[in-house]
């Protein structure tokens, strides 16, 4: 094969199908590790950072590793990116393994807020991921290497292969997001991936082995000539580097926070986030790769005044007041990642000048900054201010870096402060002062707030006119109404002895663990946020002594590995998941595994209660097959609004209480919680003769098709976009 296709056909194609690769591993691991450690911002926070160190510490391995190869034979490069590509498919199945192990040897820690769980998880999951992430890091700078064969290529050859392989990453969100997983589930999806890494290397191998004419190492310069000026000096354009990885990755913390009110917490909603940042990153890159083959690419001082002025767009755009759409908030978001994806192959290929090492060191230094910002906005940024304050503060950061390298292209004396500086104050001012953000509407709407800001999330408690609601960054989750009163007590009332112990995941405002108080039992309540806990007596002001009360136990953890690592029985175990019934991760609490989890923590005659709010058939039918195929009983209740369904599950038989047996149960406390929200002329066997009367055969709800079952594998409520589109696939 002759090099120039070798140059302009293979490596590009690699680098694509490689991107595709490593955005779906990122997605499924993530997914994955939800599985294993629970759905957390700490576990987020662990994936993330040993996913980039792993990059960063293999790019600068892999820069050394190519300039020593390089000088012994030029195939050796590219035969170290093919085994590398090879390996990164192991992980495919190396990562799962790796995630289960390491959680059996975790389960009896504390809960995931401990400082013993967040340290041995962190340990379990940098074991399980590094090592295939530091292959996907050095595959980068061991392609640079095989293309320094060509110096007319080679000096530019980061941003060559930077577009390709962020083009391939735009694919993959697309495609794994859209049809992977919904077709083949998660594991099938790995399979798929680890074949086109396996066809990626073995391609790579067999070019190396022969089939590509080199020229002479004598043509590979052994130190470039770096390109950018040297008044300005390495150091700062690494700066730089830093700072736009620094900056893109806490933005998106800061943005899923900010716009989850509107984005919705879908999986399409963050694959619609990530998919528009790497498009606007692809429009960039191109734009730049553009202006080299001119040879007028933009200056650096253009480049980086512009970025503060990106930063503040979605802060002035965004306003409430203006739009609450969609299509709004991802428009708002693109300048930014249009510039970076400009800037950040302009500078490492300026700084590299084709040299693997200096590009290896320089993508190092970037990816340290995706590293530390997430962690920075996550842990140091929005448990103190609002997402909308978080923006302003990072992009204020950049106004003091374009300030301190004022002549970043030349020695030569600028007009100072410039336009765009001067621009982004502007905006920095208008956003402060004027615009209004999810958090600030909320407080103008309802006269009655409470703020509570922590890691996970921001909560917001608000009241207006006998009207009370709960609020996890943006999202409605809960209002009072009597629906959360009977998932506490219908399963009580059907216990045929007293309970000694309750559990209640998934907290809410707390009314269910109010009600479940109210039976004088033992009760343990479990929630992923901090802030709901902290809400609950906003909503009821007898929260105080309940907190006090030496029955309460509340725990900040996933409410599925809580019961993986608890050893407690229980006699009723009540579960409402977050809304949607569609949200991210929640199949998790829906799934064949989860109910057979479940089932194992009750005690003999124990019942689960799942409130399930109404939905499309096929979705509904799916939960319904999961708890039949997980219990032996199984009765399904329309509430008494209307609306959504009780599921009460046991392996002993479930039989209606007569009146006499149901006031017998119940306590004079227990009456009185039920009742709080009725009517005063209704009475306990009012209500319950009501719900009796409102049961649904389970096999009603099933559906026709059998095949429809929610697994931890198949997350069938959460990926349903394709038989939408396409129904007759799914019959």
């Amino acid at each position: 094969m002759k090099p120039k296709y070798f140059f302009f056909l293979w490596l590009p194609v690699f680098f694509f199908l490689s991107g595709f690769c490593a955005l779906v591993y990122q997605i499924v691991w993530m997914r994955l590790a939800y599985a294993s450690f629970g759905i957390t911002t700490p576990v987020l926070s662990v994936v993330l950072s040993v996913f980039m160190t792993g990059l960063a510490l293999g790019s600068w391995a892999g820069g050394k590793l190519g300039n020593y190869l390089v000088r012994q034979r030029p195939s050796h490069a590219l035969f170290a990116y093919g085994i590398s590509e090879i390996l990164i498919g192991c992980g495919a199945f190396g990562v799962p393994l790796g995630f289960h192990w390491g959680n059996l040897a975790l389960l009896t820690l504390g809960p995931t807020d401990s400082a013993s769980y967040l340290f041995f998880s962190a340990a379990a999951i940098l074991v399980s991921l590094f090592p295939w992430c530091f292959c996907m890091g050095m595959t980068l700078p061991l392609a640079m290497a095989s293309l320094r064969q060509n110096p007319e290529i080679s000096k530019n050859s980061f941003s060559f292969l930077y577009l390709a392989n962020t083009m391939g990453a735009l694919a993959g969100v697309a495609t794994v997001s859209v049809a992977l997983i919904e077709l083949r589930g998660f594991n099938g999806t790995l399979a798929i991936t680890a074949g086109l890494n396996f066809s990626i290397g073995l391609a790579a191998l067999i070019l190396a082995l022969g089939r590509v004419t080199f020229q002479p190492t004598g043509l590979m310069p052994n130190n470039p000539a770096p390109l950018f000026n040297r008044s300005m000096g390495a150091g700062r354009l690494l700066l730089i580097l830093f700072a736009t990885g620094f900056a893109s990755m806490a933005l998106e913390v800061v943005w899923t926070r900010a716009y989850t009110g509107i984005l919705r917490t879908q999986v399409y909603s963050f694959a619609s986030l990530l998919f528009t940042y790497l498009l606007g990153t692809v429009i960039g890159a191109a734009f730049y790769r553009r202006d080299l083959r001119r040879g007028m690419d933009l200056p650096f001082r253009n480049l980086l005044d512009s970025v503060p002025v990106a930063l503040l767009l979605p802060v002035v755009l965004n306003d409430t007041r203006i739009h609450d759409s969609i299509a709004g908030v991802l428009v708002s978001l693109m300048p930014l990642s249009i510039v970076l994806g400009y800037l950040t192959p302009k500078l490492t290929d300026q700084l590299s000048g084709g040299d693997p090492q200096k590009a290896g060191r320089a993508y190092a230094v970037n990816i340290l900054g995706c590293i530390l910002g997430p962690l920075a906005a996550s842990y140091l940024i929005l448990p103190f201010l609002g997402s909308k304050t978080a923006m302003i503060l990072i992009a204020i950061v950049f106004i003091g870096l374009v300030i301190f390298f004022p002549t970043i292209d030349s020695d030569a004396k600028r007009k100072f402060p410039s336009t765009s500086v001067l621009l982004a104050l502007a905006l920095a001012v208008i956003g402060w002062t004027w615009t209004v953000s999810y958090e600030e509407k909320l407080s103008l709407y309802f006269p009655r707030t409470k703020t509570f800001r922590d890691y996970s999330a921001t909560v917001v408690a608000g009241a207006k006119n006998g009207l009370e609601l709960l609020f996890v960054n943006g999202i409605s989750m809960t209002t009072l109404t009597p629906l959360p009163k009977i998932m506490a007590h219908l399963p009580l009332v059907f216990l045929t002895h007293p309970p000694q112990s309750v559990l209640d995941i998934c907290f809410g405002m707390g009314t269910t663990y109010r009600s479940l108080m109210s039976w004088g039992t033992d009760t343990t309540a479990v929630d992923l946020n901090p802030g709901v806990f902290r809400a609950f007596s906003f909503f009821y002001p007898d929260g105080e002594s309940l907190v006090r009360d030496p029955r309460t136990h509340w725990v900040v953890d996933d409410g599925r590995r809580f019961l993986e690592r608890t050893q407690q029985k229980f006699d009723v175990i009540t579960i409402d998941p977050p809304p949607p019934v569609e949200a991210a991760g929640s199949s998790l609490l829906y799934s064949v595994e989860f109910y057979r989890l479940a089932k194992s923590r009750l005690r003999e005659g124990g019942i689960l209660q799942q409130w399930f709010p109404s939905t499309e058939p096929k979705t509904l039918g799916a939960v319904t097959r999961s708890l039949t195929l997980s219990f032996a009983y199984v009765r399904a209740y329309l509430s008494i609004e209307g609306s959504g369904y009780h599921f009460i599950a046991s392996d002993s038989p479930l039989t209606v209480p007569s009146d006499q047996a149901l006031l017998s149960r119940m306590s004079s406390n227990a009456r009185k919680d039920l009742l709080e929200l009725f009517p005063p002329k209704f009475s306990p066997m009012d209500v319950f003769h009501f719900q009796w009367n409102r049961e649904v055969d389970p096999r009603f709800l099933l559906g026709a098709n059998p095949g429809i079952t929610l697994l931890d594998d198949k997350p069938y409520n959460e990926y349903y976009l394709l038989r939408d589109l396409i129904p007759s696939w799914f019959r």
